[in-house]
C-alpha cells in the first residue's frame, strides 16, 4: 500500500498555516475539494429539488449524491440515509420518536462510556415517557466497557440500547456486534454512536448489527451536518411529526425544511476524498465501497503507526497519566499530567502551532468515570494528514511543557 502523506497533505488549503493539528476527534480541516464542491453548488444554477430546468436538477443531484455516498461509506442502503443538522439533533429527533410508544416499566440501556450526544437524549426521552433507564459501566482502570456489562443489564422490556462504536474520550472501541446481537434477542433496537468510530474504521452497518447509526461528515474531512443510516422498512415503521404538506416518503419525512444541498455536495466529495487515500491500492476496486475498504486499510496502517510512535513518546515523559488503554481504540490519546493542568499543557503546545485541547469533549459520563470531573483531559487524536513530522512537533511540546 502506498500512504503518500506528502501528497494528501497537499489537498488541505489549511494546512499551509503552519499548525499541526491533533484536534482531529472534534472536526478535521476540510480538503479543497470538499470546499470547491460546495462552492459549486451554491454558487451555479440552484433551486429546489425538482426536474424543470438545470437549477432544479442540480439540487436534486446534490440530495441523490449524498444518500449514495453515505450508502457506500457506511455500507447502508442509500433509501434509509437521513441528513441531519448533526449527530445530536438526529439523536433527539430518533429518541423522540422512538419514544413516543414507551410507558412505565419500558427500559432503555446507556453507556457511561458515550458521548453525552448518545446519553442524554435516551435519558430525558425515559424520563418524558416514565421508562427505566439502565447504566452500562465501563472499567476505569482498563477503558473497556465489555458485552457483559452491556448484556447484563437486557430484559424484555429493554426497547433500546444506545452505545458507541468508538469513545471518542478514549477511542476505546466495544464489541458493538456481541451488544447488538443480544439487545436484538430481546426485541431491543441498537442505536450505535458511530461518530468517532467513521473517522478511523470503515463502518458497516450490517456487521456492526445497528439498527441506527449516526455520524458526522465533519469529522471525516467534510462540511458540518449529521447523518443517520437505517433500513428503510424500518424507517417505514416510524412517523415523525411533520408539516402537512411535506413529503411522507421515507427518508425525506425525517429531513424537515430546505435541504442544504451546498452541504450535502460536500459531505459527497469528502466521501470521494476518503475514497482515495490510497489511488494505488483501490485503483483495482471496481466500485467506490470498494475504493474506501483499500483506502480505509491504508489509513489505518498509517495511523496505527503513528499511534505506536506518539504512545512511545509519552512513556519517556515523566508525570503523564495514559487513560487510553482498551485492547481496541482508536488512534487517540487522553492523557493528564502530575503537576500540570492539562489547560495550561494545551496553551504551552499551541505557542508552538500544535493544537491539541483540553476539555471532557461531551463525554461528560467517561470523564466524571475517569475521575478527571469536567475538565477532562488532554486530547490528541490522529487525522489522515498527520505526519510524523507533527507526533515529533506534539512531543518536543510536550516535554518543553513538563520541563
Amino acid at each position: 500500500m502506498a500512504y503518500d502523506i506528502a501528497r494528501i497533505r497537499s489537498l488541505f488549503p489549511s494546512l499551509e498555516s503552519g499548525w499541526a493539528h491533533f484536534d482531529g476527534p472534534g472536526g478535521t480541516q476540510t480538503p479543497r475539494a470538499v470546499g470547491d464542491a460546495v462552492a459549486s453548488v451554491l454558487t451555479g444554477p440552484l433551486s429546489n429539488r425538482g426536474a424543470i430546468g438545470e437549477s432544479e436538477e442540480r439540487a436534486e443531484a446534490a440530495v441523490h449524491g449524498f444518500r449514495l455516498a453515505m450508502a457506500d461509506l457506511l455500507h447502508a442502503d442509500p433509501r434509509g440515509i437521513v441528513h441531519g443538522r448533526s449527530a445530536t439533533q438526529l439523536v433527539y429527533d430518533f429518541s423522540r420518536h422512538l419514544s413516543r410508544d414507551w410507558a412505565a416499566g419500558d427500559e432503555v440501556v446507556v453507556t457511561r462510556l458515550d458521548h453525552d450526544a448518545n446519553v442524554r437524549p435516551w435519558v430525558q426521552a425515559a424520563e418524558h415517557a416514565g421508562a427505566t433507564v439502565r447504566w452500562a459501566d465501563f472499567d476505569p482502570e482498563t477503558g473497556e466497557l465489555s458485552t457483559d456489562a452491556v448484556t447484563a443489564l437486557l430484559s424484555e422490556r429493554t426497547r433500546v440500547v444506545a452505545v458507541t462504536a468508538a469513545s471518542n474520550l478514549i477511542g476505546t472501541m466495544p464489541d458493538v456486534p456481541a451488544i447488538a446481537s443480544a439487545a436484538h434477542g430481546v426485541g431491543a433496537l441498537v442505536f450505535v454512536d458511530g461518530v468517532h468510530y467513521a473517522a478511523h474504521e470503515l463502518p458497516d452497518v450490517t456487521e456492526l448489527g445497528s439498527d441506527f447509526l449516526v455520524c458526522s461528515p465533519y469529522k471525516f474531512l467534510g462540511p458540518h451536518c449529521g447523518v443517520l443510516a437505517a433500513r428503510p422498512d424500518l424507517l417505514e415503521t416510524i412517523l415523525p411529526d411533520k408539516l402537512l404538506p411535506a413529503t411522507n416518503v421515507v427518508p425525506e419525512r425525517f429531513e424537515f425544511g430546505t435541504l442544504p444541498y451546498e452541504l450535502l455536495a460536500g459531505a459527497t466529495a469528502a466521501v470521494d476524498v476518503l475514497a482515495g487515500l490510497d489511488p494505488d491500492a483501490a485503483g483495482a476496486a471496481e466500485s467506490r465501497r470498494g475504493r474506501l475498504v483499500a483506502s480505509y486499510a491504508a489509513l489505518h496502517e498509517h495511523e496505527e503507526g503513528l499511534r505506536a510512535r506518539l504512545e512511545e513518546g509519552l512513556a519517556a515523559l515523566p508525570g503523564v497519566t495514559v487513560w487510553s488503554r482498551a485492547a481496541r481504540r482508536t488512534p487517540t490519546l487522553l492523557v493528564t499530567f502530575e503537576g500540570h493542568a492539562a489547560s495550561d499543557v494545551t496553551r504551552s503546545l499551541a505557542e508552538g502551532k500544535v493544537l491539541a485541547p483540553s476539555s471532557s469533549f461531551y463525554a461528560i459520563e467517561a470523564s466524571w468515570r475517569l475521575g478527571l470531573g469536567d475538565g477532562g483531559g488532554l486530547r490528541m487524536g490522529l487525522a489522515p494528514y498527520t505526519g510524523a513530522a507533527d507526533v515529533e512537533r506534539l512531543l518536543d511540546g510536550l516535554a518543553a511543557a513538563l520541563a
